[in-house]
């Protein structure tokens, strides 16, 4: 018989190796023992598997300061001396429960997967940790796996097991700090948690699995059983890191672009319908989600997820998103999701303290801790960490078909002293600012789809000087393929707040991008962030009256799509959303009754039909051959035009901008060559609610009068607040 003490320490919770002692056991005199733990059941009788025989019933052990029932029963088998086949038929207040028992079956990781784990070079642990469905010796159930090294017990708790941390403890594999369980029975839909039992004997808040699938809708917070997606398969050949190819995103918080009926969320197959085709009418080529990764606090937008490998359930099922993803490339329509590996919640149910130590975070709060929104660091330096992150990287782009990430907060990762006041940061082991151990990760992260999975695509939202961003990390860059241009965006929207009197004082807030446009693959963003927080939306950012305030906006996108760089507008932007973006309910879509809102949106899809249509606005974006001033110094008129090509040096596009609203008629400028050059956009024209000034015909021709460094010419009638595309015809 087992001893007290053990038996006290099975009863209470508080033994760390379970397989040790239930289960099936020899003992002395070749005798086989059985023992099982099973919390306020009645009874306990074994089965023989393969005959159906009842062979014994086990004892319940009485044990003083535990009651009358411990739910420990144990018995010798008598007449078997090898190991058999058997189940338990176990008898509870409320009825009749016929089970496999969990503690029958081997080891759950082989050799090589501990192996790895504990070496921390499995590139994809996701597909040993978490819970997996298996069939293991002919039975179906779900194999559990979790990283904590430092816990005295884990147990698997849920809705199979009353949620008693007593009933399924777990086993530890001390080569890598991982415990593991079999639970036969334990189906898809299974609701768990972990319970863990620090060193310090101290039951923790039961704890979400960090590589659960599913989860729980909020504010529910456990883990789902569900099955790993398959290997997603390419329906359309992703082009988003091709650089010659045309890139503009739309980017969406699914929460707030069109609620449900009755002010819900909408599921993955109403997002499919209602927003795909949307966003194919408007030509867009990418849809941008804002982070969809298991969140608990709707505000946060998906910013602050506790669940990266589970699809939040506001929007259905994993496979649901599965659907949508596919849906959106039966379109040519390529997804990029949000990814934040920057940070992570405070919340109990989640990664803080989560053996109880810090174990996915720094202990140190001056490395641990963000100070501006109050979560915490992961701690890059770890390898298990390090891991968890660059294998959650590979499972969105290889198990939904995600074709980008768009990391967020790439600043906040790079420099120790983010948002820190002196005393308030730890140096590097160099004495420096720079965070080595994030530099490395977002190297390896890079480097590592560009190997798996080479036609991905990263950007990364990094708002600092910080040198080749979108460089390869063998030429000493972050390997990402595109970086927000943070600069040009806050350059633009300062000069147009401001009134056209006062722009010729900051002219070079719209030509200064250009000085630096080349160093990196930039993609110009106006996105969420520069619609909330009492920032107002791109409408209200713009000066002047009502009429006034929709052609600066009108110009400022044609300006943003002839400039050098991909293009990124949030959602609303497209139809001039008056009201400041709240994600608690949908966009203002009755402003499409509005001549003025459609208006923008019909500019909106033509910049995109044309931007797609003409190589001479894209293929070049990132080298100096694609762009040419005109003229970059009318800062008295608040005037700028430039020229954009190709791999095709004789097509070309002309884009000039006249940020004033006055109308300039005979406004020379210097062209490319003779010919004719045909309006191709005119953001003034009466279709999209503009005063319909604009060239006769839509077709200037070219003079032999030099200007600007040109041996040709053009004069131009330039509408008020507006902006002009003429193609050279020759």
């Amino acid at each position: 018989m087992l001893s007290k003490a053990e038996v006290i320490s099975l009863c209470r919770g508080e033994h760390g190796n379970p397989f040790a002692v239930l289960g099936l056991h020899a003992g002395a005199k070749g005798r086989l023992w059985l023992r099982s733990l099973q919390p306020g059941a009645n009874a306990v009788f074994v089965i023989d598997a393969e005959s159906g025989q009842e062979l014994i019933e086990l004892t319940q052990r009485k044990i003083e300061g535990l009651g009358d029932a411990s739910g420990f029963f144990e018995a010798s088998i008598l007449g078997r001396s090898d190991p058999f086949k058997y189940r338990l038929r176990i008898v509870w207040p409320g009825g009749v429960q016929e089970i496999d028992d969990p503690y029958s079956f081997s080891m759950v990781l082989g050799e090589l997967d501990v192996w790895l784990l504990a070496e921390g070079s499995h590139l994809r642990p996701f597909e040993r940790l978490g819970a997996h469905l298996r069939e293991i010796d002919g039975v179906q159930g779900t194999a559990f796996a979790v990283w904590a090294p430092d816990a005295q017990r884990v147990s698997v708790v849920g809705d199979f097991n009353t949620w008693d941390g007593r009933r399924n403890p777990m086993r530890l594999r001390r080569e890598c700090g991982v415990w593991e369980l079999f639970l036969p029975g334990v189906g898809p839909g299974a609701c768990y948690k972990y319970e863990i039992r620090s060193q310090g004997g101290h039951i923790l808040p039961q704890k979400a699995d960090p590589y659960g699938f599913a989860s729980e809708m909020r504010p529910a917070t456990a883990s789902v059983v569900t099955e790993l997606p398959q290997i997603a398969s390419r329906t359309s050949v992703a082009s988003g890191n091709k650089l010659n190819s045309p890139i503009s995103i739309y980017e969406v918080h699914l929460g707030s672009w069109k609620r449900a009926d009755g002010g819900g969320f909408p599921d993955w197959q109403r997002i499919a319908e209602t927003l795909i085709p949307y966003v194919v009418d408007l030509g867009f080529t990418h849809i941008e989600l804002l982070p969809i990764s298991e969140h608990p606090f709707d505000g946060s937008w998906g910013y602050q997820p506790l669940g990266i490998y589970a699809p939040t359930a506001r929007f259905g099922s994993p496979q649901g998103f599965c659907d949508f993803v596919s849906a959106c490339h039966s379109t040519g329509i390529e997804v990029i999701v949000d990814w934040v590996p920057a940070h992570f919640p405070t919340d109990a149910h989640g990664l803080s303290n989560f053996d109880g130590r810090p174990l996915y975070e720094h202990a140190d709060p001056r490395e641990g801790m963000h100070q501006d929104w109050g979560t915490l660091i992961y701690n890059f330096g770890r390898r298990e960490v390090f891991n968890y992150l660059v294998g959650n990287a590979l499972y969105w782009i290889e198990h939904y078909g995600v074709d980008g990430l768009r990391v967020d907060a790439v600043a906040s990762m790079l420099y120790r002293d983010y948002s820190r006041s002196h005393g308030e940061w730890i140096p590097n082991i160099y004495g420096g600012r720079e965070n080595i151990e994030a530099v490395h990760f977002l190297r390896r992260m890079n480097e590592t789809l560009g190997q798996e999975c080479p036609d991905a695509t990263t950007y990364a939202e990094e708002s600092t000087a910080w040198p080749a961003v979108t460089r390869p990390p063998s030429m000493g860059g972050l390997g990402f393929n595109y970086k927000w241009n943070m600069g040009w965006m806050h350059d633009v929207l300062d000069y147009m707040k401001l009134e056209p009197i006062y722009r010729r004082y900051h002219h070079n807030s719209l030509t200064f991008g250009l000085l630096y446009a080349f160093t990196e693959n930039f993609v110009l963003p106006l996105s969420h962030d520069e619609v909330v927080h009492g920032k107002g939306s791109l409408l209200t950012k713009m000066s002047g009256d009502y009429w006034q305030k929709f052609a600066n906006l009108r110009a400022l996108y044609g300006f943003m799509w002839g400039h050098p760089g991909k293009k990124l507008l949030f959602m609303g932007g497209e139809f001039a959303q008056w009201s400041e973006w709240n994600h608690e309910t949908s966009l203002d879509w009755n402003l499409l009754d509005y001549p003025q809102h459609d208006g923008v949106r019909r500019l909106v899809r033509d910049l995109n039909r044309l931007y797609r249509d003409t190589p001479a606005l894209y293929e070049l974006d990132f080298e100096p051959a694609g762009f040419e001033w005109i003229s970059a110094n009318d800062s008295d008129n608040s005037v700028i035009a430039f020229i954009r090509r190709g791999y095709d040096r004789k097509r070309a596009m002309l884009c000039i901008c006249n940020f004033t609203p006055v109308v300039r008629s005979n406004y020379r400028l210097g062209a490319p060559g003779p010919g004719l050059y045909r309006e191709r956009i005119n953001t003034d024209s009466q279709h999209y609610g503009g005063s319909d000034v604009g060239n006769a015909y839509g077709l200037v021709n070219a003079e032999q009068i030099p200007a600007h460094q040109f041996e040709w010419s053009i004069a131009v009638t330039l509408p008020p607040l507006a902006t002009v595309y003429l193609e050279w015809e020759h």
